[in-house]
């Protein structure tokens, strides 16, 4: 019953990151459309790993993490078909800048 419910709150959360944002969003917009409900509001990680300054992903490099969103990785879908390859890097560049601040 117990992993019922897990599976169900997962399912609930990837489907919760859908959606097509708009052509010229910003790293920020895409993010807070499609990352922050696994991700975290401040990068922190809830479902997802944490993205923010300090995290491990910190020490990865932007193809690892490019291939990631568009390929996806573990639990974390593909965005391959929501998001072109310009807006992959805008939310890279976004990432960048918070774990630079």
């Amino acid at each position: 019953m117990r992993r019922s419910v897990a599976i169900a709150a997962l399912v609930l959360a990837v489907a919760g990151c859908t959606g097509r944002p708009a052509p010229d969003a910003t790293g920020v917009e895409i993010y807070q459309q499609l990352c922050v409900r696994c991700h975290g509001e401040d990068l922190g990680g809830t479902i997802g790993p944490a993205l923010g300054r300090g995290s491990d992903i910190e020490l990865e490099s932007d193809d690892f993490i490019r291939q990631t969103i568009h390929d996806g990785r573990g639990r974390m879908p593909s965005f391959a078909r929501t998001l072109s390859d310009e807006q992959i890097d805008r939310v890279i560049a976004y990432l960048r800048q918070v774990q630079d601040d």
